[in-house]
């Protein structure tokens, strides 16, 4: 069965004024849609077709189509979910926990994801990740993540944030790390949790 396009799980403008209403309508309309059709095309009558998109991506070597439209499918599926309305604020339970382990507190992780996603050359990703039960912080280009065999940011990815210049310029211009600020404001931690959970 062909991938779908998810839903969002709000509505465009749920997260203003952290991002804004027209950013989401071309970021989830065009480009994400843009992306399942196109990795859809890439996969079919292939031995790909049929599979998860976590199998594919995590297959090996894979064609430019399918490591971008695949990436950049998987990257945004996620990156809806770990954003929601009315969210920010800090993690709680074992989540935390692992944070002040890691990164020595909430701040701390801050910084490291701030960094990661501040000083991605050109477009790409910063993803906070579980690898051996312990969290780090990495980055990676264009639509590649974690799964992915071969890119040195590895782990099992539980949130992320896309700083291409589509997901903020038309509010933020060339200022992405006012954009990585507000992003902290739209935080859904309870799916970041939920993720956290099921990756140990």
């Amino acid at each position: 069965m062909a991938f779908q396009l998810p839903s969002l799980p709000y509505s465009h403008d749920a997260l203003e004024p952290h991002i804004d209403t027209r950013t989401m309508e071309i970021h989830h309309g065009k480009h994400h849609a843009g992306y399942t059709s196109k990795l859809n095309a890439a996969i079919a009558a292939t031995e790909l077709e049929g599979k998860s998109i976590e199998e594919i991506l995590s297959s090996g070597t894979l064609s430019a189509g399918i490591r971008n439209n695949g990436g950049g499918f998987y990257n945004h599926c996620m990156f809806w979910e770990v954003m929601a309305p009315n969210a920010g604020g800090n993690p709680t339970g074992d989540l935390a926990t692992a944070i002040d382990a890691a990164f020595g507190s909430l701040d701390g992780f801050k910084e490291a994801f701030s960094n990661a996603a501040a000083t991605r050359f050109g477009s790409g990703w910063a993803w906070l990740c579980v690898k051996d039960g312990k969290l780090s912080v990495c980055s990676t280009a264009n639509q590649d993540n974690p799964i992915m065999k071969g890119v040195a940011c590895e782990g099992t990815p539980i949130m992320g944030i896309d700083v291409w210049e589509h997901a903020y310029y038309l509010n933020y211009q060339n200022r992405r790390p006012d954009y990585i600020n507000a992003f902290f404001n739209v935080v859904n931690w309870e799916k970041v949790a939920a993720n956290f959970a099921n990756a140990i």
